[in-house]
């Protein structure tokens, strides 16, 4: 499969799958005579592998570290589940400071009248009454 048939059937754009390349963390294609890219069903299904574990937001050293779990038929479960809890761990703490950004936004929000007034909490609220001189 070239490039674009690749791109199309795993919806990742050529741009990525070449950048994925260029990282290492899928291998470069073999090349055909032409030059064009040739990908194999293992490309592809690592390909897939690899936007699904984006997508569920694993960093991509994590990726790279997930990738040498799945190649490495001799590896057990609890390194994979290690990597995880881990992953895990900074999505609850990632969720727990958005539920606090969430939580400020909301209460600037609420005191707000978002009337013709000029006056306005939200903008009291950034403005920290220093004045900066450059």
């Amino acid at each position: 499969m070239n490039i674009g048939t690749v791109a199309e059937k795993s919806g990742v754009p050529p741009k990525t799958i070449r950048y994925y390349e260029s990282i290492g963390l899928i291998r470069p294609a073999d090349r055909r005579p032409n030059g064009y890219r040739n990908y194999s069903l293992t490309d592809m299904r690592t390909l897939n592998f690899v936007k699904r574990a984006r997508s569920l937001g694993f960093s991509v050293e994590e990726v790279r570290d997930l990738i040498d779990l799945w190649r490495n038929r001799k590896r057990t479960s609890v390194a994979v589940k290690a990597l995880a809890t881990r992953h895990l761990e900074a999505l609850e703490r990632k969720i727990q400071e958005l539920e606090s950004m969430r939580k400020a936004v909301a209460d600037l929000v609420r005191r707000c009248h978002g009337d013709a007034r000029p006056d306005c909490p939200i903008l009291d609220e950034l403005d920290d009454g220093k004045d900066s001189e450059e």
